[in-house]
This record gives structure tokens, sequence and C-alpha cells, in this order.
């Protein structure tokens, strides 16, 4: 087990590397973005990456004050799951009701590798290429139907 200090230095660490080979990509779009804080351009809707000993993940967080939005949300997202899982290259976790967060039911679609672990040095490398490479095909998925999800959000 890491001491706090220890374990914010490994953090900073990381995801400074991480942001390094991030900088190099560019959106299907063409354009430069924060990789580390993915645009959605909506509100209440998050992309977050996880490491830790179990492994490293990739989510799709749904999570606006209105459970009514957040249900139309998540319908909209289930009837693009094939669309998506095909381009993400793997299955994902679909959980609508995946955990409260400041006392908001926050709906997940999380792409993981379980084999991983933050904690293991070798990892590292494997785990900044699994969250490239899914930051990448989420961003191809998104830019083709993000205007779909902006609508029904507003």
């Amino acid at each position: 087990m890491l001491s706090k200090e220890a374990q914010k230095e490994k953090n900073i660490h990381f995801w400074d590397e991480f942001r390094k080979k991030m900088n190099k990509e560019t959106s299907v779009t063409g354009r430069q973005i924060n990789w580390i804080n993915y645009p959605t351009d909506v509100k209440d809707i998050y992309i977050r990456m996880e490491v830790n000993s179990k492994g490293a993940a990739l989510c799709f967080d749904i999570q606006p004050k209105s459970d009514d939005i957040r249900q139309i949300l998540w319908e909209q997202m289930t009837e693009l799951k094939t669309i998506m899982e095909t381009e993400m290259g793997i299955k994902a976790d679909w959980n609508e009701e995946s955990h409260y967060w400041n006392d908001r039911l926050i709906s997940r679609i999380k792409w993981e590798d379980k084999t991983l672990n933050y904690f293991n040095d070798e990892d590292i490398p494997k785990i900044i290429e699994f969250l490239k490479d899914k930051l990448i095909r989420f961003d191809k998925f998104y830019q083709e139907y993000k205007d779909i999800i902006v609508n029904l959000a507003n």
C-alpha cells in the first residue's frame, strides 16, 4: 500500500504521461481537445476514466438533475448500443442505475479491462494504451451521434 504522498505522486505522474500521449491526438473533427476532460457539450454528461488495482475503465456517465431526462438519454443510448459497441471494439457494462453522486442517480456505460493493475508498474503503458484507444474510438462514435444526444438533453 502506498502512502498518501506516494499515491499523489503516482497519480500526477500517470496523468501527466497520459496527457502527453494524448496531446499528439486530434479529435475526428480535426480539433485539438482536452482528452482528460472530454468535451461532451452536454451539461451533466461526463466521460470519466478510472484506474485502480482492479483495472482501467472509460465511463460514459449520465447524471442530470431530472430522472426523466436521464431516462430519455439512457433510452437513446440503448438504441445506439450496437453501433457504439461495434465502434468501441468491446462490450460495455450498461447500468441504468449505477450509483448516486451528489444526490443524483447516475446511469453509466463502462468499458473496462479488469486484467490491468494500476499499482503494477508494468501495466502502466498498457493502461495508457487502453484508455487512449477507447477515448479515440469513443470520439469517433460521439462526434457522429452527438447532435442527437445534445438535442435530447436540452
